[in-house]
């Protein structure tokens, strides 16, 4: 049995994690309005991972014989004024999941929960990546996104990516 505030914590990431992928749903569609397929590719890709994301601790909180409680999704309420917009929302969204990974670690390290740590410091190492790609997708659009030319090839090279689930034995 896992300490009870490490649980809840979880459990409340399992939540946060389906927000994230709501959320990257709507910056999909965003970007299949404004026609750009490869940003809105690139996002309901984040979604996949996110949802996979929530349904790894959600298998880690049965496998330490905890139940889950699944709570209502908040409805994303983002506006787009720029095509950047999104890009800008999701690096803030990502460095405020990974301040909730910080804190499950935390508390699990407060109470000696080695197996819980083990298991989120795959989260935190993907938290790293995270960052870092919407960090570099906002330098990328910054660069040549103003440009139509450049905007087309970000474009493609955003469509061109693919679904990799991830590898995180619980």
């Amino acid at each position: 049995m896992l300490d009870p505030k490490v649980k809840e914590l979880i459990n409340t990431q399992v939540n946060k994690e389906f927000y994230s992928a709501y959320l990257y749903l709507d910056f999909a569609n965003y970007y299949e309005d404004q026609g750009l397929d490869g940003f809105a590719n690139w996002y309901v890709i984040q979604a996949q991972e996110e949802r996979d994301h929530a349904m790894l601790m959600r298998t880690y909180l049965f496998n330490n014989g905890e139940k889950v409680t699944l709570e209502a999704i908040d409805k994303p309420d983002k506006t787009y004024n720029n095509i950047d917009d999104p890009l800008k929302f999701g690096l803030e969204h990502e460095q405020y999941v990974t301040s909730l990974i910080n804190n499950i670690y935390r508390a699990a390290q407060d109470v000696n929960d080695y197996r819980t740590m083990q298991c989120f410091d795959w989260f935190v190492k993907e938290q790293g990546e995270e960052e870092k790609n919407a960090e570099d997708l906002i330098k990328k659009f910054t660069l040549y996104g103003h440009d139509p030319k450049g905007l087309y090839a970000l474009n493609q090279e955003l469509l061109g990516r693919v679904y990799a689930a991830p590898s995180l034995v619980l």
